[in-house]
Order: structure tokens, then sequence, then C-alpha cells
């Protein structure tokens, strides 16, 4: 959310995600997102969930 210059408080209007969960969710590594957090926030930022997924877990890699 950051590098798109988004409101948490105008975020958490908008979704109906607590203003607390959303400091908690943008701030501590180990915060586990819901998939209808992570949608709802990617509406209300104007961004594809599929994009927001694949930036948020990019390090992920299946064992071979």
């Amino acid at each position: 959310m950051a590098q798109r210059s988004v409101n948490k408080s105008q975020v958490s209007l908008k979704t109906g995600i607590s203003k607390t969960r959303m400091t908690r969710l943008t701030t501590k590594r180990n915060s586990f997102l819901r998939a209808s957090e992570l949608y709802l926030v990617a509406l209300a930022i104007d961004v594809d969930p599929c994009d927001m997924l694949k930036f948020l877990y990019k390090d992920l890699k299946l064992e071979k």
C-alpha cells in the first residue's frame, strides 16, 4: 500500500477492516492476511487481487 500512497484509514472505511487490523497487516510480518481481506483491499485500492498476491508472496516457491 505504501507504494501506491494509499491512506490506511480510507481503506479501512471502504473495506470494513478495522484500523487496528490494517495497522497489524502493514507493520507486523507475522500477521496472517486472510484471502477475503486481500480481496477487499485490492478492490479498495483498484489493484488486481492476483497481482497483489504475486507481489506479497513472490518469495514462495514449490519444493522440488
